[in-house]
């Protein structure tokens, strides 16, 4: 069985993600964290992420690997793990510049669409039910108002000692969600088979209990 998450950035796809792989016993892979750590590789290497032609020609150098433990997805970049390094603001920034082109996306889809094709899994992103995972058996496009995911996020990082200022933080999700869902390539919009899940009034574990209620129904048809 494989399950797409779509949707805004810091809609809790990945926490979502994570606890249903969790209830269902199936491999989550985060495909954002992907996006993110080939936007740190061209952070330390000094390239301008809307550089298309300077990102396509350090490509060939990044070395990019998931490792699955204790059912948990670890990214490793030249072999070393990145950890949490992905997951500033400025990280979210690279990755949506570089999630923009075509090559990054290239690179990047067999990786994706071979792990589905070994093992039900869940893959949350901006594009998965549209153009990873086409045929998914649940598509679900997970969304909330951008005032209740930039507190969700300030929080998070805050929990992580990353400094984040709420203000800070709605602005860059703004940024973001434009260049997201404008963006010419790949759009992080709803597939049309895609159920809308608005999260801005549930916390985690409604939103979980709602998401399975959803994959049972389409799992039942």
């Amino acid at each position: 069985m494989n399950i797409a998450i779509d949707g805004p950035s810091g809609a809790g796809k990945s926490s979502l993600a994570k606890a249903i792989a969790r209830r269902l016993s199936i491999v989550y892979v985060d495909t954002g964290a992907l996006y993110r750590s080939i936007g740190l590789y061209m952070k330390e290497h000094g390239i301008d992420p809307k550089d298309e032609v300077a990102v396509s020609a350090a490509l060939p150098a990044v070395d990019l690997s998931l490792r699955f433990e204790n059912r948990e997805q670890h990214i490793y970049l030249c072999g070393r793990d990145v950890g949490d390094r992905i997951r500033t603001p400025e990280m979210s920034l690279y990755a949506s510049a570089v999630s923009a082109l075509p090559a990054v996306r290239a690179f990047l889809l067999d990786t994706q669409r071979s792990i589905a094709q070994k093992t039900s899994v869940i893959m949350d992103g901006r594009d998965i039910g549209t153009v990873i995972l086409p045929d998914a058996d649940v598509k679900i496009f997970l969304t909330a108002s951008p005032e209740a995911r930039a507190r969700r996020r300030t929080a998070e990082l805050k929990e992580k000692a990353i400094d984040a200022r709420y203000e800070d933080v709605l602005s860059d999700m703004a940024i973001r969600d434009k260049n997201d869902s404008t963006r010419a390539i790949a759009p992080a919009v709803p597939a049309a088979d895609a159920v809308l899940l608005d999260n801005s009034d549930m916390d985690a574990e409604q939103t979980v209990e709602a998401a399975l209620a959803i994959i049972r129904k389409k799992v039942a048809q």
